[in-house]
Protein backbone atom coordinates (compact mmCIF):
# COMPACT_ATOMS: atom_id res chain seq x y z
CA UNK A 1 0.00 0.00 0.00
CA UNK A 2 1.17 3.83 -0.90
CA UNK A 3 2.60 5.57 2.01
CA UNK A 4 0.23 8.74 1.51
CA UNK A 5 2.21 10.76 4.97
CA UNK A 6 3.58 13.93 3.91
CA UNK A 7 7.29 14.32 4.11
CA UNK A 8 9.57 16.88 4.67
CA UNK A 9 13.40 17.34 3.76
CA UNK A 10 15.01 16.14 7.14
CA UNK A 11 17.31 13.18 7.01
CA UNK A 12 17.26 11.48 10.80
CA UNK A 13 20.69 10.46 11.85
CA UNK A 14 21.29 7.78 14.65
CA UNK A 15 24.25 6.67 15.66
CA UNK A 16 24.59 3.23 17.34
CA UNK A 17 26.92 1.21 19.68
CA UNK A 18 25.16 -1.33 22.03
CA UNK A 19 21.77 -0.79 22.36
CA UNK A 20 20.31 -3.66 21.86
CA UNK A 21 17.35 -3.44 24.26
CA UNK A 22 16.25 -0.15 22.82
CA UNK A 23 17.02 0.52 19.24
CA UNK A 24 13.61 -1.27 18.54
CA UNK A 25 11.75 1.07 20.37
CA UNK A 26 13.63 3.90 19.00
CA UNK A 27 13.04 3.19 15.28
CA UNK A 28 9.50 2.36 16.08
CA UNK A 29 8.74 5.99 17.25
CA UNK A 30 10.96 7.10 14.00
CA UNK A 31 8.50 4.88 11.74
CA UNK A 32 5.31 5.96 13.44
CA UNK A 33 5.96 9.46 12.79
CA UNK A 34 2.85 11.61 11.25
CA UNK A 35 5.45 13.13 8.92
CA UNK A 36 7.53 10.70 7.09
CA UNK A 37 11.36 11.88 6.92
CA UNK A 38 13.37 11.87 3.69
CA UNK A 39 15.46 9.11 4.62
CA UNK A 40 17.08 7.29 8.47
CA UNK A 41 20.52 6.26 8.70
CA UNK A 42 21.52 4.50 11.25
CA UNK A 43 25.05 4.22 11.83
CA UNK A 44 26.14 0.91 13.83
CA UNK A 45 29.27 1.67 15.31
CA UNK A 46 30.81 -1.64 16.15
CA UNK A 47 27.60 -2.72 18.07
CA UNK A 48 28.70 -6.61 19.44
CA UNK A 49 25.15 -6.80 21.19
CA UNK A 50 22.93 -7.76 18.04
CA UNK A 51 21.90 -4.26 17.97
CA UNK A 52 22.41 -3.92 14.09
CA UNK A 53 20.95 -7.41 13.02
CA UNK A 54 17.45 -5.98 15.24
CA UNK A 55 17.87 -2.59 12.90
CA UNK A 56 18.46 -5.18 10.08
CA UNK A 57 15.31 -6.89 10.27
CA UNK A 58 13.29 -3.92 11.50
CA UNK A 59 13.81 -2.08 8.13
CA UNK A 60 14.15 -5.03 5.70
CA UNK A 61 10.84 -3.30 3.75
CA UNK A 62 11.70 0.16 4.26
CA UNK A 63 13.95 1.71 1.80
CA UNK A 64 14.15 5.05 3.15
CA UNK A 65 16.15 3.18 6.14
CA UNK A 66 19.52 2.67 5.52
CA UNK A 67 21.89 0.24 8.23
CA UNK A 68 25.74 1.53 7.72
CA UNK A 69 28.26 -0.47 9.35
CA UNK A 70 31.46 0.78 10.52
CA UNK A 71 34.44 -0.15 13.03
CA UNK A 72 33.91 1.68 16.70
CA UNK A 73 35.23 5.40 16.19
CA UNK A 74 33.09 6.90 18.59
CA UNK A 75 29.70 8.76 18.37
CA UNK A 76 31.15 11.72 16.89
CA UNK A 77 32.72 9.94 14.25
CA UNK A 78 29.21 7.92 13.55
CA UNK A 79 27.21 11.13 13.32
CA UNK A 80 29.22 12.62 10.89
CA UNK A 81 29.25 9.67 8.65
CA UNK A 82 25.51 9.46 8.72
CA UNK A 83 25.48 13.74 8.21
CA UNK A 84 28.08 13.16 5.00
CA UNK A 85 25.50 10.27 3.78
CA UNK A 86 22.67 12.51 4.18
CA UNK A 87 20.68 13.75 1.11
CA UNK A 88 18.46 16.35 3.17
CA UNK A 89 18.93 20.03 3.52
CA UNK A 90 18.19 19.34 7.34
CA UNK A 91 19.36 16.44 9.90
CA UNK A 92 17.38 15.16 12.91
CA UNK A 93 19.45 13.90 15.10
CA UNK A 94 18.60 10.95 17.57
CA UNK A 95 20.35 8.49 20.13
CA UNK A 96 19.44 4.80 20.20
CA UNK A 97 17.52 4.68 23.33
CA UNK A 98 15.16 8.12 23.10
CA UNK A 99 11.56 8.00 21.55
CA UNK A 100 10.12 10.54 19.78
CA UNK A 101 6.61 11.52 19.78
CA UNK A 102 4.77 10.97 16.33
CA UNK A 103 4.67 15.18 16.22
CA UNK A 104 8.38 15.67 16.29
CA UNK A 105 9.04 15.66 12.60
CA UNK A 106 6.08 18.03 12.11
CA UNK A 107 6.74 20.14 14.61
CA UNK A 108 10.22 20.60 13.47
CA UNK A 109 9.59 20.85 9.94
CA UNK A 110 6.74 23.80 11.24
CA UNK A 111 9.86 25.49 12.94
CA UNK A 112 11.85 25.61 9.79
CA UNK A 113 9.44 26.71 7.71
CA UNK A 114 8.50 29.64 9.94
CA UNK A 115 12.03 30.53 10.64
CA UNK A 116 14.01 28.83 7.35
CA UNK A 117 17.51 31.07 8.66
CA UNK A 118 18.17 29.05 11.83
CA UNK A 119 21.06 27.11 11.82
CA UNK A 120 19.65 24.91 14.87
CA UNK A 121 15.67 23.86 16.26
CA UNK A 122 15.50 22.68 19.34
CA UNK A 123 12.27 21.00 21.45
CA UNK A 124 11.37 20.13 24.90
CA UNK A 125 11.95 17.13 26.76
CA UNK A 126 10.76 14.56 29.31
CA UNK A 127 13.37 13.20 31.17
CA UNK A 128 12.59 9.19 32.45
CA UNK A 129 14.42 7.10 34.87
CA UNK A 130 13.45 4.02 36.01
CA UNK A 131 9.90 4.37 35.17
CA UNK A 132 10.06 8.40 36.48
CA UNK A 133 9.26 11.28 34.00
CA UNK A 134 10.05 14.57 34.80
CA UNK A 135 9.64 17.75 31.63
CA UNK A 136 13.10 18.68 31.36
CA UNK A 137 14.37 22.82 31.81
CA UNK A 138 13.64 24.47 28.55
CA UNK A 139 12.76 27.80 27.35
CA UNK A 140 9.08 28.30 28.06
CA UNK A 141 8.11 29.98 24.73
CA UNK A 142 8.30 28.85 21.13
CA UNK A 143 10.02 30.73 18.57
CA UNK A 144 13.67 31.87 18.10
CA UNK A 145 15.55 31.94 21.41
CA UNK A 146 18.95 33.68 22.81
CA UNK A 147 20.79 30.81 22.57
CA UNK A 148 23.97 31.26 25.12
CA UNK A 149 21.84 33.35 27.57
CA UNK A 150 19.16 30.33 27.61
CA UNK A 151 21.75 27.79 27.44
CA UNK A 152 23.76 29.39 30.95
CA UNK A 153 20.11 28.06 32.88
CA UNK A 154 18.29 25.92 31.11
CA UNK A 155 18.39 23.06 28.01
CA UNK A 156 18.04 24.45 24.76
CA UNK A 157 19.44 21.84 22.22
CA UNK A 158 19.97 17.99 23.00
CA UNK A 159 21.22 15.79 20.11
CA UNK A 160 17.58 13.41 20.04
CA UNK A 161 15.69 16.92 20.21
CA UNK A 162 18.22 18.72 17.99
CA UNK A 163 17.74 19.12 13.95
CA UNK A 164 20.26 20.80 11.99
CA UNK A 165 21.10 22.43 8.88
CA UNK A 166 23.65 20.07 7.12
CA UNK A 167 25.61 22.30 4.81
CA UNK A 168 26.21 24.44 7.99
CA UNK A 169 27.38 21.53 10.25
CA UNK A 170 29.62 20.38 7.28
CA UNK A 171 31.13 23.96 6.82
CA UNK A 172 31.69 23.70 10.41
CA UNK A 173 33.68 20.60 10.67
CA UNK A 174 31.09 18.40 12.26
CA UNK A 175 31.03 16.88 15.53
CA UNK A 176 34.65 16.60 17.18
CA UNK A 177 35.86 13.17 16.89
CA UNK A 178 37.31 11.66 19.70
CA UNK A 179 35.68 13.80 22.44
CA UNK A 180 33.90 11.71 25.13
CA UNK A 181 32.03 14.50 26.80
CA UNK A 182 30.78 18.03 25.81
CA UNK A 183 30.63 17.23 21.91
CA UNK A 184 27.45 18.37 21.60
CA UNK A 185 27.76 21.50 22.92
CA UNK A 186 31.23 21.88 21.08
CA UNK A 187 29.36 22.16 18.23
CA UNK A 188 26.04 23.70 19.18
CA UNK A 189 28.84 26.57 19.82
CA UNK A 190 30.29 26.77 16.86
CA UNK A 191 26.95 26.97 15.54
CA UNK A 192 25.30 29.22 17.86
CA UNK A 193 27.89 31.98 16.69
CA UNK A 194 27.06 31.73 12.83
CA UNK A 195 23.19 31.30 13.02
CA UNK A 196 20.23 32.01 15.31
CA UNK A 197 18.02 28.97 17.39
CA UNK A 198 14.84 28.34 17.05
CA UNK A 199 12.83 26.15 19.93
CA UNK A 200 9.49 24.50 20.69
CA UNK A 201 8.44 24.48 24.35
CA UNK A 202 6.30 21.32 24.32
CA UNK A 203 7.90 18.17 24.63
CA UNK A 204 8.28 16.23 22.06
CA UNK A 205 10.72 13.27 23.28
CA UNK A 206 12.05 11.05 25.92
CA UNK A 207 15.12 11.38 27.11
CA UNK A 208 16.16 8.09 28.88
CA UNK A 209 18.19 9.15 31.71
CA UNK A 210 19.35 5.71 33.01
CA UNK A 211 20.52 4.41 29.36
CA UNK A 212 23.45 2.39 30.04
CA UNK A 213 26.31 3.40 27.62
CA UNK A 214 26.00 7.38 27.79
CA UNK A 215 29.00 9.01 27.47
CA UNK A 216 29.16 10.95 30.98
CA UNK A 217 28.59 7.87 32.92
CA UNK A 218 31.60 5.96 31.09
CA UNK A 219 34.27 8.41 31.71
CA UNK A 220 37.41 7.19 30.20
CA UNK A 221 40.35 9.59 29.33
CA UNK A 222 40.29 11.25 25.97
CA UNK A 223 42.20 10.69 22.99
CA UNK A 224 40.85 13.88 20.68
CA UNK A 225 42.69 16.94 18.46
CA UNK A 226 39.55 18.92 20.07
CA UNK A 227 38.96 20.37 22.88
CA UNK A 228 36.71 22.97 24.93
CA UNK A 229 39.22 25.47 25.42
CA UNK A 230 39.75 25.68 21.53
CA UNK A 231 36.24 27.85 21.72
CA UNK A 232 37.54 30.82 24.11
CA UNK A 233 37.27 33.28 21.61
CA UNK A 234 37.90 36.96 22.53
CA UNK A 235 36.31 38.53 19.43
CA UNK A 236 33.23 36.19 20.47
CA UNK A 237 30.41 37.61 22.40
CA UNK A 238 31.44 37.02 26.03
CA UNK A 239 28.09 35.11 26.76
CA UNK A 240 29.06 32.76 24.71
CA UNK A 241 32.38 32.44 26.29
CA UNK A 242 30.36 32.10 29.48
CA UNK A 243 28.91 29.00 28.64
CA UNK A 244 32.03 27.60 27.08
CA UNK A 245 33.42 27.83 30.68
CA UNK A 246 30.35 26.30 32.07
CA UNK A 247 30.37 23.06 29.60
CA UNK A 248 34.13 22.84 30.44
CA UNK A 249 33.33 23.02 34.33
CA UNK A 250 30.77 20.43 33.73
CA UNK A 251 32.97 18.09 32.28
CA UNK A 252 35.55 18.75 34.72
CA UNK A 253 33.15 17.35 37.47
CA UNK A 254 33.17 14.17 35.87
CA UNK A 255 36.45 14.28 35.11
CA UNK A 256 37.70 14.71 38.28
CA UNK A 257 35.08 12.33 40.23
CA UNK A 258 36.63 9.80 37.79
CA UNK A 259 40.08 10.43 38.82
CA UNK A 260 41.31 12.96 36.22
CA UNK A 261 42.62 15.24 39.00
CA UNK A 262 44.89 16.65 36.51
CA UNK A 263 42.25 16.96 33.90
CA UNK A 264 40.47 18.98 36.21
CA UNK A 265 42.88 21.32 37.42
CA UNK A 266 43.59 22.56 34.07
CA UNK A 267 40.08 23.23 33.45
CA UNK A 268 40.43 25.20 36.30
CA UNK A 269 42.73 27.44 35.63
CA UNK A 270 42.32 27.74 31.84
CA UNK A 271 38.13 28.79 32.35
CA UNK A 272 39.10 30.98 35.57
CA UNK A 273 37.75 33.75 33.89
CA UNK A 274 34.39 32.70 33.87
CA UNK A 275 32.05 35.20 36.11
CA UNK A 276 28.61 33.11 35.94
CA UNK A 277 29.84 29.34 36.92
CA UNK A 278 31.53 30.28 40.10
CA UNK A 279 29.28 27.74 42.30
CA UNK A 280 30.32 25.04 39.79
CA UNK A 281 34.01 26.03 39.62
CA UNK A 282 33.73 25.50 43.61
CA UNK A 283 32.01 22.30 43.11
CA UNK A 284 35.14 21.10 40.92
CA UNK A 285 37.73 22.49 43.76
CA UNK A 286 36.40 20.68 46.84
CA UNK A 287 35.47 17.45 44.55
CA UNK A 288 39.58 17.59 42.93
CA UNK A 289 40.46 18.39 47.09
CA UNK A 290 39.16 14.88 47.91
CA UNK A 291 40.24 11.33 48.15
CA UNK A 292 40.20 9.66 44.66
CA UNK A 293 38.29 6.78 45.86
CA UNK A 294 35.50 9.49 47.76
CA UNK A 295 35.07 11.24 44.70
CA UNK A 296 32.70 9.39 42.86
CA UNK A 297 30.51 8.34 45.86
CA UNK A 298 30.04 12.53 46.20
CA UNK A 299 29.09 13.48 43.00
CA UNK A 300 26.69 10.66 42.79
CA UNK A 301 24.83 11.53 46.06
CA UNK A 302 24.98 15.59 44.81
CA UNK A 303 23.55 14.50 41.71
CA UNK A 304 20.93 11.79 43.20
CA UNK A 305 19.95 15.07 45.60
CA UNK A 306 19.59 17.12 42.33
CA UNK A 307 17.47 14.90 40.42
CA UNK A 308 15.25 14.34 43.51
CA UNK A 309 15.01 18.19 43.89
CA UNK A 310 14.31 18.36 40.54
CA UNK A 311 11.69 15.57 40.26
CA UNK A 312 9.44 17.34 43.10
CA UNK A 313 9.62 20.91 40.90
CA UNK A 314 11.58 22.89 42.99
Amino acid sequence: MQNTKPSCDISVVIPLYNKASTIYTTLISVLAQSVRPREVIVIDDGSTDGSAEIVEKLIADKPHVKLVRQANAGVSAARNRAIEMAQGEWVALLDGDDIWSPEYLKAVHEMIERWPECGAYGTGFYVEDNMRSIVGSTPKQTGKVDFFTESMHRYVLIPSATTLRRDLVLRLGGFPVGMRMGEDQYLWTKIAREAEVAFWAQPMIIYQKSASNRSASIYRAEQSEFSLEDLYDESASAISNEYVARVALGKALVESARGGTSQARRALEFFAYNTMSKRIERKVRILNALPRWMRPSVLAAYNWLAWLIAGKGM
